[in-house]
């Protein structure tokens, strides 16, 4: 009896991600198939009675306890001994369905040409709230890297048994559990760019950091009213007193060649906050360095 219930905890994760998975086909740009996993964001002890914001309760139940992670495999994706990996996460009041229906993400993926798999962990449900869960914690990421790609190849999608380059992108709020995955999250140096789509509201030790320690490229876009362009001003001072070379840019529109040749840009917009994820989140990913089709 012992023995059967240690089995049990060690084939749990697997068991969860693997459990009645169904893939839904999407003509003209890839597969979808959402997944559950015990190191997804979610549920984290740390929110379990939920999360007050402005006199309101967004309570466990409906907004916390879901652990769901899609996974995105574009049309033209060719499998190999290892894989390059797209994470989004998503801001405030928000949620997986609606993001990449609001942002058409799948559409700008597939679209951007790159031979990789997007993967796109649920964060707070449609709650006011940047905590990162579990994504906060040393390793975690790592074993939700895992995770992801024993059920790729589970599903005789790839054989790679590990990530290649990874790029960590976000909206608004996903700006923390970003920062924490960079520091904490067992895969640092994997990660080879971050796009921050109007979200760098703190955490800008954690950033800078990396920055420092790293060759990864950095790509922070800015709205007029999106509350990001004091500490986003207040990096770029900082990153002068370090002597760090920087680009500012400061039009809506920017080319491939600009964004190829920096690797630490900030582009200051005159869009909405919920304006600049498309199309920018595609010309970012082309000009990446993730591999092609």
């Amino acid at each position: 009896m012992k023995l059967f219930s240690l089995l049990i905890l060690l084939f749990l994760p697997l068991l969860l991600i693997c459990s009645q998975t169904e893939w839904k086909i999407l003509p003209g740009t890839g597969q979808l198939a959402v997944i559950e996993s015990s190191h997804s964001m979610f549920p984290n002890p740390k929110r379990m009675s939920g999360h007050t914001y402005k006199d309101s309760l967004y309570s466990f139940k409906g907004h916390y306890n879901d652990s769901s992670t899609a996974v995105f495999i574009p049309e033209n994706f060719v499998p190999g001994d290892s894989i390059d990996l797209v994470f989004y996460f998503h801001g405030w009041r928000n949620n997986i369905h609606k993001s990449l229906e609001k942002f058409k993400l799948l559409e700008q993926f597939s679209r951007s040409a790159k031979n990789a798999v997007l993967v796109f962990p649920q964060g707070p449900k449609n709650a006011p709230d940047s905590f990162g869960g579990k994504l906060e914690e040393k390793g975690v990421f790592k074993n939700l890297v895992n995770d992801v790609l024993e059920f790729l190849r589970s599903e005789k999608k790839t054989c790679a048994a590990k990530p290649d380059r990874i790029i960590l992108s976000g909206h608004s709020g996903a700006f923390r559990v970003i920062s924490f995955i960079l520091n904490r999250g067992g895969l640092t140096e994997h990660i080879s760019e971050v796009y921050l789509f109007d979200g760098l509201y703190g955490q800008l030790q954690k950033f800078a950091y990396w920055l420092c320690n790293s060759s990864g490229r950095l790509i922070n876009i800015i709205t007029p009213n999106g509350g990001t362009k004091y500490t986003s001003d207040e990096f770029l001072a900082d990153l002068t007193d370090w002597n760090i070379q920087y680009y500012k840019h400061e039009k809506n529109e920017i080319s491939a060649d600009e964004l190829k040749k920096e690797r630490i840009i900030f582009i200051y917009t005159d869009q909405g906050h919920s304006e600049i994820i498309n199309p920018y989140f595609k010309l970012f990913l082309k000009t990446s360095g993730l591999k092609t089709f």
